[in-house]
C-alpha cells in the first residue's frame, strides 16, 4: 500500500472572520472570484467541479468551466445528452465545488438546476471559438466510440459541411442555472482549525452560520 501520511501542508495564507462577510453570498463569491482571478497561481479560476446523482444513486463528478453567474445562479453549458444531462433530468440538484490551492480556498455550493433557455444557449454557443462549435456536432458527448479517429472524421465533414456557413445550435446542447440555496466558504488555517462559513437560503433570505472544521 502506497502510504501518504506525511503528504500534507500548513494552511497559514489568509483567514475569515465575520466581520469581512457580505449580506448577500454572491456578493462575496464576487470578491473571492476576482482575488482568483488576480492571483499568479490560479490557471482557471472559473473552473468548478459538479456533482450530480445517477440514476443508480451514485454520485458523479467532472470539472467544468463557470461561464456566468449573478442573482439568479451559476451558469454553464453541457450536452443535454451526456451522462451528466441525464443525472440533472433525474435528480435536478448538484454541488458546485470551486478549489484555488493557492488561496488556500475553497466554495461549495449546493443547487437545484434548470435549463437556461433557448436564447441564452444559441447566444453563448455562437460565442464560442468555431472549433468547440463544431465540436459539440462531432462528439456525442458520453456515448461508447471505436475509436478517437471516429470524432476526427467527424469533424472533418462538419468543417466542410459549414465551411463559410454559421453552425446551428444542436437541440441537445445549451446551458443550466444552478440557482444556489446553500454556500459554504471555506479559507484554509493552521492545526486543521480551518474557518468555515455557511449562507444557508430560508424564506427568501441568507441565514449565516460558522461550521466547524
Amino acid at each position: 500500500m502506497e502510504n501518504l501520511y506525511n503528504k500534507r501542508k500548513v494552511y497559514d495564507k489568509f483567514q475569515l472572520v465575520e466581520n469581512q462577510l457580505l449580506e448577500n453570498p454572491i456578493d462575496f463569491f464576487k470578491e473571492w472570484m476576482q482575488e482568483a482571478e488576480e492571483n499568479i497561481g490560479v490557471i482557471e479560476a472559473n473552473a468548478m467541479n459538479v456533482s450530480t446523482v445517477d440514476a443508480d444513486g451514485c454520485p458523479r463528478s467532472r470539472v467544468v468551466l463557470l461561464k456566468a453567474y449573478s442573482e439568479e445562479g451559476f451558469i454553464f453549458y453541457t450536452n443535454y445528452e451526456s451522462n451528466k444531462g441525464k443525472a440533472i433530468a433525474h435528480t435536478p440538484k448538484a454541488c458546485l465545488h470551486f478549489f484555488w490551492p493557492s488561496l488556500e480556498r475553497q466554495v461549495m455550493i449546493k443547487a437545484t438546476l434548470e435549463k437556461t433557455s433557448k436564447e441564452d444557449s444559441e447566444t453563448y454557443f455562437h460565442s464560442r471559438p468555431k472549433g468547440s462549435q463544431l465540436g459539440a456536432l462531432a462528439s456525442h458527448q458520453s456515448r461508447v466510440i471505436e475509436s478517437r479517429e471516429v470524432l476526427q472524421e467527424a469533424l472533418k465533414h462538419f468543417e466542410a459541411e459549414f465551411e463559410n456557413k454559421e453552425i446551428p445550435k444542436p437541440d441537445y446542447w445549451g446551458g443550466y442555472v444552478a440557482k444556489p440555496y446553500e454556500i459554504e466558504f471555506w479559507q484554509g488555517r493552521p492545526n486543521r482549525l480551518h474557518d468555515r462559513i455557511r449562507y444557508l437560503l430560508e424564506d427568501n433570505q441568507w441565514k449565516i452560520d460558522r461550521v466547524a472544521p
